[in-house]
């Protein structure tokens, strides 16, 4: 299985950090945020990564190169302006080939174990869900019988991470703008999605705050 990381968000809340610097390589206990990503892809196994980038993208390339430092094989899928999730991993599509791959947010800051995510068979999404943030209290969607569900007892929220069918895709337009929800909603109605619930660590790294916070956490961690 291939892995994509997103990476072409403009970061307009990390201001002015995003301002020089793009919010992927922005650092945490050392180490750009999507370095933490490739190691731990690398670590699971996976050995080809794609990721897309829009602003100050040429700055993401030159900092992770191929990916040999990783044991990985990193291509790119530039964009001349951000075209959203759906949209920029329906770009990349032909980087990713015609079987599911896993997706994760270059923003976000996850301990999973990337090697137990599956797609059950004949579905198109698999999310991992996780616990509602204090910024994002109503959560995204629920888990029912293992599948994702618009609503329920209690939502969650929506990690960043998913492995995705390519077929999801089939209906947009490569180098158009395209949300990823409206896709989702649609396999939820035709019960092709599916959940799981992840209570280990993740951070959503969308305010400087955040940053500071998790850089100190994790630096403690090290000493």
């Amino acid at each position: 299985m291939k892995a994509m990381i997103l990476a072409a968000g403009r970061g307009e809340r990390m201001r002015p950090l995003t301002d020089q610097t793009p919010k992927p390589l922005l650092s945490v206990g050392g180490k750009p945020l999507i370095v933490w990503h490739l190691e731990r892809l690398a670590k699971a196994g996976f050995k080809e990564v794609v990721i897309n980038h829009a602003h100050l993208g040429a700055q993401i390339e030159q900092a992770l190169g191929d990916g040999k430092s990783w044991d990985l094989k990193i291509q790119y899928s530039p964009e001349k302006i951000a075209l959203e999730t759906a949209g920029g991993i329906a770009n990349a599509l032909p980087l990713l080939g015609s079987v599911p791959f896993l997706v994760v947010n270059g923003d976000t800051f996850i301990e999973i174990d990337f090697v137990s995510l599956k797609l059950p068979p004949n579905h198109l999404a698999h999310l991992v869900l996780v616990d509602n943030p204090a910024q994002h209290p109503q959560g995204d969607f629920a888990i029912e019988d293992g599948l994702l569900k618009n609503d329920g007892v209690a939502k969650l929220t929506f990690s960043g991470v998913g492995i995705y069918h390519p077929d999801l895709f089939a209906s947009l337009v490569p180098g158009k703008p395209a949300k990823l929800a409206p896709l989702l909603r649609q396999a939820i109605a035709n019960n092709l999605a599916s959940a799981q619930h992840y209570q280990g660590v993740w951070h959503d790294i969308g305010t400087p705050e955040r940053l500071y916070s998790l850089d100190a956490e994790l630096k403690v961690k090290t000493l």
